[in-house]
C-alpha cells in the first residue's frame, strides 16, 4: 500500500498532466497553422426601410387646448358732435344692439338775413335769427348690459368720444396654435366642436376666428392631439390663437379649461404615405425613390400634397401606387419605437 501512494500514484497523475499540456500545446500552434480555406465573408448586411403609398382616409382634425374666456366689452362712441342732452336708459340697463342710450343736440348756425331799407334809405337791422337744432341718438353698439356710461347731461361731446361700454355676456373658447397647426388650418373651418374640461357635453362651436396674436393660455402638450406635437424647429412654440363662439344656452364661466377640435377637411380614397417619408408637410413636399442597383443614392422627387392628419398625409401627384420610397426622410432621426423596427434590421447569410 505505501509503494502504491509514494510510487503508483505520482507516475499516474503525471501521465495525465502531460496529456493535457500536449493536447493544450496542439489547440494552440499546430491547429491554428492550419488553412482555413476561403477567406470569411460577412453574413449580414444593413436593409434600408422602404415603403409603398397606400390608400386610405385623411381626416385633418387638430385638437386645440384652451380656456373659456368671456367676451370682451363693446365700447359706445358717439355719432356727433353737441350737448348731451337726454338719456334713453340708465348705466347697468340690459339692451339689445340698436337701441338708444342718449340723445345729442346740435346747433347749426342759420344763414345770415339781409336788413330791410328803410325812410331815407336808412336800412332797418334785421333781427337775429332763430336757432336751428339738430337731435342724433347714439345707439347701442352690441346686445347685452350697459356696464359703463361716463358721459353727463349737458356735457359737449365730440364724433368718436368714448361714452361708455356694453358687456356683451358672452365667452368664447381661446386657445394657442403651433406653427404645425397654423399650416393645417390654411383652410378655416367654419364651425368646431367645443368640449369643456368637466363641463357640458360637447358642443358646436360656431365663428371660429383665427390670427396671429399669442393668446395667453399656453398650449398642452399632452392635448394637442396629431400634428400639434412638440418637436425642434419651433413646432411646439406658439405663434397664433383660434377662438370660436360658445353658444348661448352652454352653461360656462370665465377660467375653465376647454378644447377646440377642428376639422378642415376630409379626402377619402386617396395615396397616403406616413409624414416620416415626406419632407415638408403643406402643397408640396419631397419624397426619395431607392435606386434599383441599391448601389447609387437614392432619387429626390417632388410631390403635390394633400390633407395631412398628423401621421399621414396625402399624395396628390407626382407619385404612382406602387412605387417605393424611403420610410424616413435622409438626415433626420426617426422616433424609435418600442421593439424592433419592422423592415430594419441585419440579414443572416
Amino acid at each position: 500500500m505505501r509503494v502504491l501512494r509514494r510510487v503508483v500514484f505520482p507516475i499516474l497523475w503525471l501521465l495525465v498532466f502531460s496529456i493535457i499540456a500536449a493536447a493544450l500545446v496542439k489547440m494552440a500552434f499546430l491547429d491554428g497553422l492550419k488553412d482555413q480555406g476561403d477567406a470569411l465573408v460577412p453574413g449580414g448586411g444593413i436593409h434600408i426601410p422602404v415603403i409603398e403609398p397606400a390608400r386610405g382616409t385623411v381626416t385633418n382634425t387638430v385638437d386645440v387646448s384652451g380656456s373659456v374666456q368671456g367676451d370682451a366689452a363693446v365700447p359706445v362712441r358717439s355719432t356727433a358732435a353737441g350737448k348731451v342732452v337726454y338719456f334713453f336708459v340708465d348705466k347697468g340697463a340690459v339692451v339689445s344692439a340698436g337701441d338708444r342710450l342718449f340723445q345729442i343736440r346740435a346747433e347749426a348756425v342759420p344763414d345770415p338775413v339781409d336788413a330791410t331799407p328803410g325812410k331815407d334809405d336808412d336800412p332797418i337791422p334785421a333781427a337775429p335769427p332763430a336757432p336751428i337744432y339738430t337731435y342724433s341718438d347714439v345707439l347701442a353698439p352690441a346686445s347685452g348690459t350697459l356696464n359703463t356710461l361716463t358721459v353727463l347731461l349737458n356735457q359737449e361731446v365730440g364724433v368718436g368720444d368714448n361714452a361708455g361700454t356694453v358687456d356683451p355676456g358672452t365667452f368664447s373658447i381661446t386657445g394657442s396654435l403651433t406653427t404645425t397647426q397654423q399650416f393645417r388650418l390654411l383652410g378655416k373651418p367654419a364651425t368646431a366642436t367645443g368640449t369643456v374640461t368637466n363641463g357640458p357635453a360637447p358642443f358646436t362651436c360656431p365663428d371660429v376666428k383665427l390670427s396671429n396674436k399669442q393668446s395667453g393660455h399656453e398650449p398642452d402638450p399632452g392635448a394637442t392631439g396629431p400634428g400639434g406635437a412638440m418637436g425642434p424647429g419651433g413646432q411646439g412654440e406658439a405663434t397664433g390663437q383660434v377662438s370660436c363662439a360658445v353658444p348661448a344656452e352652454v352653461a360656462v364661466f370665465p377660467g375653465l379649461g376647454a378644447t377646440i377640435t377642428l376639422t378642415a377637411g376630409e379626402s377619402q380614397n386617396v395615396l397616403t404615405l406616413p409624414v416620416t417619408a415626406v419632407k415638408g408637410s403643406v402643397q408640396k413636399g419631397l419624397v426619395w425613390i431607392p435606386a434599383s442597383d441599391g448601389g447609387t443614392p437614392p432619387q429626390e422627387r417632388e410631390v403635390v400634397l394633400g390633407l395631412n392628419d398628423g401621421e399621414k398625409v396625402e399624395i396628390v401627384s407626382g407619385l404612382a401606387e406602387g412605387e417605393q420610397v424611403l420610410q424616413f426622410v435622409p438626415g433626420v432621426d426617426a422616433e424609435q419605437p418600442e421593439g424592433p423596427m419592422p423592415g430594419f434590421g441585419m440579414i443572416g447569410g
